[in-house]
């Protein structure tokens, strides 16, 4: 009833930039948290950042100064513009949406499929 897709991965050599999307459809009433989350090859999946439906944001350690996540309400996106890339932030980057959603109406939790980020040394 709600699905999401993340685009924008890629191979980067470190320093260089990329900028992620991800789009939220379906029967949607409200977003109420929109976030990127990571996943490294042998690791479990990490949070990157969030945004609050009141525009909130909250960011890894690892990220701060070198990650912006940014919205558009009107197209239920989500971006998160990444700089100065570093090759440990090769990971596959999921979308991750909180929404009251769905018929009938009722809090939902989607993740995307994920959308890969390499950066080469």
């Amino acid at each position: 009833q709600v699905q999401v897709l993340e685009s924008g991965g890629g191979l980067v050599q470190a320093g260089g930039s990329l900028r992620l999307s991800c789009s939220a459809s379906g029967e949607i009433f409200r977003i109420n948290i929109m976030g990127w989350y990571r996943q490294a090859p042998a690791k479990q999946r990490e949070l990157v950042g969030v945004m609050t439906s009141g525009g909130s944001t909250r960011y890894a350690d690892s990220v701060k100064g070198r990650f912006t996540i940014s919205r558009d309400d009107g197209k239920h996106a989500l971006y998160l513009q990444m700089n100065n890339l570093k090759p440990e932030d090769t990971a596959v980057y999921y979308c991750n949406v909180g929404a009251m959603a769905g018929v009938p109406l009722r809090n939902l939790e989607v993740w995307g499929q994920g959308t890969l980020v390499t950066v080469s040394s």
